[in-house]
């Protein structure tokens, strides 16, 4: 049995890296391709984007690996199939339960691969690779901690505390410094709105300018500010909840609640940052039974189409119950879960289905 696992394991890794390279060079390519219409932006130059589309590969791993499993997966086991080396392994008495078991730890080695990757290689190459576009295109520099979003625009640096999906700004904080950077003035606002043209207005600002060894502290109800910063520009500061590790999901998401905030779109990303790995492992027990059932109804290139189309299902239904757990206030756990749970008993009623034949 350990030459027949070896066997089987070694076939669907080398089917699935086939696969998620060739997966890999081809969302390289679209991101080249999006990025290279802002080529000559600022001082955005190829150099740039070069390296902008290889930080962002960290990321298209992490995607990727469920997709790129249950490729694989298929086309391996399909290869079975064809060859008759499936019909003789299950005539020498390996049960269909045995090879989920061999699947099963294949997929668990690709699954925390995935973690590992998503946790720790993509947050910070994408939080990189945000900043270095934006620093090339608009000179600014940007960062989002606890305390929001921090951005160095000239010689003044920008707090952010919360963008809103409508672009305007909520509690808004301008420290100014001169040219040797001491601090000149600082602004607070409770909120802000975009005018158009990097125009922005200021609502509730109370202002405290520092002229020597005075301060002068003034009030208005609303003023204009000129900035570099446009909403464009602020969605691809703010790194998207889906995108950063799991710990830095958690602690967000305990500083919302500890500030009374709602947290809901941090824990339901959470889950699904914690849960995204064992995809990895259901896509590829459901890749058992299907490429089975597909045998007889088309090539090599039909089970990819299948594999695809999968891949994409699971994707859309993943993204589908976040938005619908945010909308309806489903338990974060539930909202996560749902697609993968569909899958794993889509994946068992087949196995049950083929055995019964």
């Amino acid at each position: 049995m350990r030459i027949l696992r070896n066997y089987i394991a070694r076939e669907i890794a080398v089917s699935t890296l086939l696969v998620f390279v060739a997966l890999l060079l081809l969302f390289a390519f679209f991101d080249l391709v999006e990025q290279m219409k802002d080529l000559g932006r600022g001082a955005y130059q190829l150099r740039h984007i070069l390296l902008h589309v290889l930080l962002s590969a960290p990321n298209h791993v992490y995607e990727l690996f469920p997709i790129a499993a249950l490729i694989g997966t298929l086309f391996a086991v399909a290869q079975f199939v064809a060859s008759s080396e499936y019909t003789v392994m299950r005539a020498s008495g390996v049960s269909l339960a045995r090879l989920t078991g061999v699947l099963a730890l294949v997929g668990a080695a690709f699954g925390a691969a995935t973690f590992v990757v998503g946790e720790f290689l993509a947050p910070p190459a994408e939080q990189f690779a945000q900043r270095l576009r934006s620093q090339a295109i608009a000179g600014i520099v940007a960062q989002e901690f606890r305390s929001g979003l921090w951005v160095k625009d000239g010689t003044a640096f920008i707090n952010v505390a919360e963008v809103t999906p409508s672009a305007t700004l909520k509690g808004l904080r301008i420290y100014e410094f001169d040219d040797k950077y001491r601090l000149r003035s600082l602004r607070h606002a409770a909120g802000a709105e975009y005018l158009g043209q990097n125009r922005w207005q200021l609502q509730d600002v109370a202002e405290t300018v520092f002229e020597g060894m005075n301060t002068r502290v003034s009030r208005t109800e609303s003023m204009d500010w000129q900035s570099v910063l446009e909403p464009a520009l602020l969605s691809v500061l703010l790194v998207k909840p889906e995108k950063m590790s799991a710990w830095s999901l958690y602690s967000y998401s305990q500083h919302l609640k500890e500030n009374r905030q709602k947290a809901l779109r941090y824990e339901i990303a959470l889950w699904g940052k914690l849960l995204y790995p064992v995809a990895v492992l259901v896509m590829m027990i459901l890749a058992l039974p299907f490429a089975y059932f597909q045998n007889r109804q088309g090539g090599v290139g039909a089970k990819i189409f299948a594999g695809i189309m999968l891949g994409l299902g699971f994707h859309f239904l993943n993204r589908l119950f976040g938005h619908l757990g945010l909308l309806n206030d489903w338990p974060p756990l539930a909202s996560a879960a749902s697609p993968m749970l569909l899958f794993m008993a889509v994946a068992v009623g087949m196995m049950w289905w083929q055995e019964r034949r």
